[in-house]
């Protein structure tokens, strides 16, 4: 079992998850240590998100699903974080590139944390930030074509 780090703050109330891409080529195969290392350049204690779903469709673990995350700001305390790898063309503008292996891991990461946290509603970095454009594809319209991920009220 994983310790908590003494600089962990623990979520209290888990209101979102939240999807984020890496910004980053699809030739780029990165994953959480890639993350982490330049979380902690921008003065992060750890990586910010609880999943990262590489290119293979390979779901990492980032922080404890338990830990507050760094991913979003004003909405960390009550939010989840899951990162698709990719999201940016060669000329680094938004695009939706992601393979369908990340797909079919994102599908199956967000029933999880649904039957986690049912009362969660799904959204992209950018519903909750304008001035994003991650996760590059409209988080709104991918659940809303799938029933199992309305939030229970």
């Amino acid at each position: 079992m994983d310790e908590l780090k003494p600089w962990v703050v623990l979520r209290k109330v888990t209101n979102y998850i939240v999807i984020h891409c890496s910004a980053t080529t699809p030739t780029m195969d990165i994953g959480v240590k890639e993350i982490k290392e330049w979380h902690r350049k921008r003065g992060f204690s750890d990586v910010g998100y609880h999943y990262i779903i590489r290119r293979d469709g390979t779901r990492e673990r980032g922080r404890l699903l338990s830990e507050q995350g760094a991913h979003v700001l004003g909405h960390n305390f009550d939010s989840v974080g899951v990162c698709l790898v990719g999201g940016v063309d060669d000329k680094l503008q938004p695009e939706n590139n992601f393979t369908d292996a990340q797909w079919t891991t994102l599908y199956l990461t967000l029933k999880e944390l649904h039957e986690t946290y049912p009362q969660a509603v799904i959204v992209g970095h950018r519903d909750l930030d304008a001035l994003k454009a991650c996760p590059s594809f409209d988080v709104s319209e991918y659940v809303d074509d799938k029933t199992e991920f309305a939030p229970e009220v």
